[in-house]
């Protein structure tokens, strides 16, 4: 009787730890607690852009809220309100998100203290509250976040002496009572250090005592003559084997696939390898200059995007290939592509990202849904919205800034919401650091390429803001600028027809047919003048990103336009007499020849 009574006692506990598991964040209302701790948030602050204007009480689940960013298991892990000019204090509520990995609040008007219930966040990775108004001193309490990557408190007004942050990258320039004359602080910023495993995995106890010194130095001689023994079988048999069949020697297999760098997890190429088939050509979701990318179920069944990089066998090193993926993942954002993890090898480097189930703009432009265009006029406005943040933020925000180089619709992602996310950013670094050589390759795709960047080989912000144009001509037109020229009806590339008909008055007709003429008249007229400044032959008459996400929302496009009708047509360095069409630009370019498509359809 008694050991029956243990036994429905084990059950009712076992009942209920599973009950508090599936409802950690609800009340015994049914109110989820994230869901009070962010309304606590919005209503102690002054958005004047009213970015959290669908932030709701009266919902259970924040994860569709803008700005909000959640865990696979529904936990909110990112709260990005960067650069919307919000203002007020930061309120204590935001130590209640527990799962909560990063936190931007970057490039806005905060005042007051930073506070002290930010120590509670244990997930925290990333922490931007630099480019604000901020005082007093850093709460000692963040000293006890152990898993920190990044901590930017740069320019504000802090004071105070710091507590000793165990951040991978810490910035606190900018802060005039920090870093002044007479500051005793460390004002110069912590770099990432490489993956590394713990010292004393890696050296003995240097108080061994002698005896032990000894006992051990014999251990290791007959250990050492059995391994050599054991090395010197198995590299006869792996040798005859590797004669017959092809085979991958993943030096990860030693590591604990837990290792991660920064918030970054570290697979192992077996894992890869079983979660995509054995890289399964029925995988693969696209093709480019940087690789294949194959879809892949991981043990968990998490769906997720494996990008395997081409020719990375020359690559100068894991540490340098390290950096720079770190250096990725610092790029956190609503309109990016996380970066999950990676894997190395001795010939193989792999990326690892979460899958997208809607594809990429490139392979939605033309399909459809119960008879209706998948991207109908309102989405196409909001996938371009969402590629201006996310370039901004690439271009602006984000420190050091990230050039994309192949902006294009196969590079812009769609999530289950049709939300764009931009994908590739980054890898066009990565990719030159192997052929290093190569000082004027053009990385990108014809059609897509500024004409500066034809000419001379430079890319900056400004080859991205004339890739950003094409594809909102590609948003318009339904087609893409690459295969452009091929249809019969048509000649020359995409823009200097689009051009034409606009000068014509003829909008109507570059408009997708598949539309049905459901869309904006106002707004079209409005998105192919943008279009147009972004496509503008001298980069420095183009507008800045956060130019053109204003002009997109509505605001300063009736000046710019009026501004830009008032230019000549540009001189290149490169030619005494400019083409005055995109197409001559292609025809007359020396580089063209090597340019190469980075990324394909997905």
């Amino acid at each position: 009787m008694e050991s029956r009574g243990y036994v429905l006692w084990g059950v009712g506990l076992l009942l209920l730890t599973l009950m508090e598991g599936s409802s950690a964040t609800l009340s015994p209302s049914g109110i989820n607690y994230e869901v009070v701790a962010l309304m606590t948030i919005k209503n102690n602050l002054n958005d004047p852009y009213n970015v959290l204007e669908n932030w709701d009480i009266n919902s259970v689940d924040p994860c569709s809220w803008r700005m909000v960013t959640c865990s696979s298991d529904g936990y909110v892990s990112a709260l990005l309100l960067q650069n919307n000019a919000i203002s007020g204090p930061i309120p204590d509520s935001i130590g209640k998100l527990e799962k909560l990995e990063t936190l931007d609040l970057s490039h806005n008007k905060f005042d007051g203290g930073i506070p002290s219930s930010l120590g509670g966040l244990k997930k925290l990775n990333y922490l931007r509250l630099n480019n604000n108004s901020l005082t007093g001193p850093c709460p000692e309490s963040l000293s006890q976040v152990e898993g920190l990557s990044l901590v930017d408190l740069s320019f504000n007004n802090l004071s105070g002496s710091m507590p000793k942050i165990s951040a991978r990258t810490f910035k606190i320039i900018g802060n005039p009572s920090l870093c002044g004359a007479n500051a005793t602080n460390n004002c110069s910023a912590i770099s990432p250090e490489p993956l590394s495993f713990p010292p004393d995995a890696l050296r003995a106890h240097s108080d061994s005592g002698s005896k032990s010194h000894r006992v051990a130095i014999a251990f290791g001689a007959s250990f050492g003559a059995a391994l050599l023994i054991i090395i010197i079988v198995g590299l006869s048999v792996w040798w005859r084997y590797r004669r017959n069949q092809q085979i991958f020697f993943d030096v990860n297999d030693q590591y604990d696939p837990e290792v991660r760098l920064g918030h970054l997890r570290r697979y192992t190429f077996k894992e890869l390898r079983a979660a995509t088939d054995h890289f399964n050509p029925k995988n693969i979701l696209g093709r480019g200059g940087f690789g294949i990318v194959y879809k892949g179920c991981l043990n968990d069944r998490t769906l997720v995007a494996v990008k395997r990089l081409k020719d990375y066998n020359a690559v100068g090193g894991e540490i340098q290939f390290q950096t720079e993926v770190e250096m990725i993942s610092l790029a956190v954002h609503r309109n990016l592509l996380r970066l999950c993890g990676f894997c190395t090898t001795e010939s193989e480097r792999l990326l690892v990202y979460p899958y997208m189930p809607n594809g990429s703009v490139a392979s939605r432009l033309r399909d459809q849904i119960h008879g209706r265009p998948a991207l109908d006029w309102s989405r196409r406005k909001r996938i371009a919205l969402g590629t201006a943040r996310g370039l901004l933020y690439l271009h602006e925000q984000c420190d050091p800034k990230i050039i994309h180089r192949d902006v294009k619709a196969a590079n812009i992602l769609l999530d289950e919401d049709f939300e764009a996310v931009v994908g590739d950013f980054g890898l066009a670094k990565l990719l030159d650091h192997r052929e290093s050589h190569v000082t004027t390759a053009v990385r990108g795709t014809v059609g897509h390429i500024a004409p500066e960047y034809l000419s001379t080989g430079q890319s900056s912000e400004k080859t991205d803001v004339f890739g950003f144009g094409i594809l909102l001509l590609e948003l318009i037109t339904g087609q893409k600028a690459l295969d452009f020229g091929r249809a019969a009806n048509q000649k020359g590339v995409m823009l200097d027809w689009v051009k034409k008909l606009h000068q014509e008055g003829k909008l109507n007709l570059m408009v997708d047919k598949d539309l049905k003429n459901n869309f904006d008249r106002v707004e079209l007229e409005e998105m192919v003048k943008v279009a147009l400044l972004c496509t503008q032959f001298n980069p420095s008459h183009r507008p800045k990103m956060s130019e053109i996400l204003r002009m997109l929302e509505g605001d300063g496009l009736a000046e710019k336009w009026e501004a830009s009708q008032k230019v000549e047509t540009p001189r290149f360095r490169s030619c005494e007499n400019p083409p005055q069409r995109y197409s001559d630009y292609i025809e007359e370019s020396s580089l063209v020849i090597e340019a190469m498509e980075l990324s394909g359809p997905r």
